[in-house]
């Protein structure tokens, strides 16, 4: 028995299976981008939208409702009045300037740690959803062991680089205490990165201690092992919970993404070119706040984005303007040096139909072409975040394997020996038994096993099976073959005791009766 990554041990047996597995479920490393970015904004451009951000920074100033925040910001030398911060365009800029533009994220296998920022980028599912459709593509409340099997899967997809946290809310367990059991979940089911919960400045310090229990207290203050998130009150407001579970993050140098939460026309003015100048004010806030906390500490460049419909309020997906919001964001975040973080895959459709691909497949292609680097909700969002379906989700990730291919560029490295083949082919010949042809053609060109490519006779005879249920079988199968990466006993037990504990100091409050 040995030892080969962080709280794993592997055993000959499981090592024996894993090889005998058909499926490759190995992950693909950070995506390195060598397309070029799609960027809209002159360099004037990008300039008015930075003198306007700064302009509402300066003037009309960002409430920061936390006495804590207000004290640092005091400290800092901002202009503090009431709960009012008015921030110094010089002030901001020395402050960002300390973010660092790359870092790595450290795994629990290192080999599936990832560079992270400028060219390399990330995939991770979605969270959050209070619903689930499930593997009977049934639409009800979610459970912890919903929760573990999205973990599962998170594991085994390619292209998907994280295990997230609460990709569903599991409903059996206590609110007050479901953050330790999301973070367990996490850890155990996935040797991936992760991301960890900030509802609560405390629930924030409980994975943080979680964290050094599985990666040990000293190693997590110098390298960044999970991310959280922190969303501000659009417009113009950050509050006491998100703040605290902020310096919870930064004070042991763990990335948080800083997001403002925008609905455009709701929340931000009716323009794309205001809302984006009202969106980087916030985020810039919230950057420059994290280096007063902790100088150098990372930190993302965030926001959650969505238009708003102003025939009913709700929140669309997969609209234009959301695409030229990414690329300017692209843009803003590149022109301060910081990494930034966007929403992919969104859908707006209330079950997996061709509404949810067109929207996901519009965003998709636009946080690649904009240069995102954390690419949050790639698998499984629908119903606007209400759902998340166990059937989209397994073709989410087949679509970010085939984003990853496009975004990665054209592959040069064969051009000689494939044009070598022409001559041997010549006029009305046909390559598919070509030696160059039997060597490539499963690299050469994406084969997409959730899309059906066959006649209509063909998938006729097989049962004219459409895409929900041939992705809901692939689900059940893949859980059927998850092998757990175990975590070391000594660290499994380690973990299992802090959550004991924490849970007899927690009351248990559940859903409906937790003051919000």
């Amino acid at each position: 028995m040995s030892v080969d990554a962080v709280g794993t041990v592997r055993r000959g047996r499981g090592a024996r299976k894993a090889l005998r597995q058909t499926r490759n479920i190995t992950m693909l490393p950070a995506l390195k981008r060598k397309l070029p970015l799609t960027e809209p904004m002159t360099p004037d451009q990008i300039e008015k939208i930075d003198a306007a951000s700064m302009d509402i920074l300066e003037n009309v100033g960002v409430q920061f409702r936390d006495d804590i925040a207000l004290a640092d910001w005091k400290r800092a030398g901002a202009k503090v009045v009431g709960e009012m911060v008015y921030l110094d365009r010089h002030l901001v800029r020395e402050l960002i300037a300390t973010i660092p533009e790359t870092f790595t994220y450290h795994a629990r296998d290192p080999s599936k740690s990832l560079p992270f920022g400028r060219d390399h980028g990330m995939f991770i599912p979605m969270t959050g959803a209070p619903f689930l459709r499930d593997l009977d593509d049934v639409r009800r409340n979610p459970t912890l062991d919903d929760l573990a099997n999205f973990h599962k899967l998170s594991h085994m997809l390619p292209a998907i680089h994280s295990s997230a946290h609460h990709i569903v809310e599991p409903y059996d367990h206590p609110i007050s205490q479901r953050h330790l059991r999301i973070t367990y979940s996490s850890m155990k089911h996935s040797d991936k990165t992760f991301m960890g919960m900030t509802t609560s400045p405390k629930n924030a310090e409980d994975v943080i201690e979680m964290c050094a229990i599985l990666f040990g207290d000293d190693y997590i203050d110098t390298h960044p092992v999970v991310t959280g998130n922190c969303n501000g009150n659009s417009p113009l407001v950050w509050d006491e919970t998100m703040l605290g579970a902020l310096r919870a993050f930064c004070k042991r140098n763990q990335p948080i993404l800083c997001s403002p939460f925008v609905l455009g026309g709701a929340n931000t003015p009716a323009s794309v070119p205001a809302t984006v100048a009202q969106l980087n004010a916030e985020a810039l806030s919230a950057l420059a706040y994290t280096q007063v906390v902790r100088k150098g500490c990372p930190a993302i460049y965030g926001h959650y984005l969505s238009t708003v419909s102003m025939k009913s309020g709700a929140p669309m997906a997969g609209t234009p303007e959301i695409s030229l919001m990414n690329f300017m964001i692209g843009q803003m975040a590149r022109f301060y040096g910081v990494p930034w973080r966007t929403s992919n895959t969104l859908g707006g459709a209330k079950t997996f139909d061709a509404q949810a691909g067109y929207e996901s497949a519009m965003t998709m292609n636009a946080v690649l072409m904009a240069g995102a680097h954390y690419m949050w909700h790639s698998a499984g969002w629908n119903e606007a975040g209400m759902h998340c379906s166990t059937a989209k989700f397994v073709v989410d990730a087949e679509m970010c394997e085939m984003g990853y291919r496009m975004a990665e560029g054209v592959n040069w490295t064969d051009f000689d020996a494939a044009m070598a083949a022409v001559p041997d082919v010549g006029p009305g010949g046909h390559y598919l038994g070509h030696p160059h042809t039997l060597e490539n053609f499963q690299k050469a060109f994406f084969m997409p096993e959730m899309f059906d490519n066959n006649s209509i006779e063909q998938w006729q005879s097989e049962g004219g099976v459409e895409i929900n249920e041939r992705a809901l079988k692939k689900a059940r199968a893949m859980l059927n073959e998850y092998e757990e990466p175990k975590l070391d006993a000594g660290v499994n037990e380690a973990l299992l005791d802090y959550i004991a504990r924490r849970e007899r100091e927690i009351p248990a409050v559940d859903a409906l009766n937790q003051d919000h």
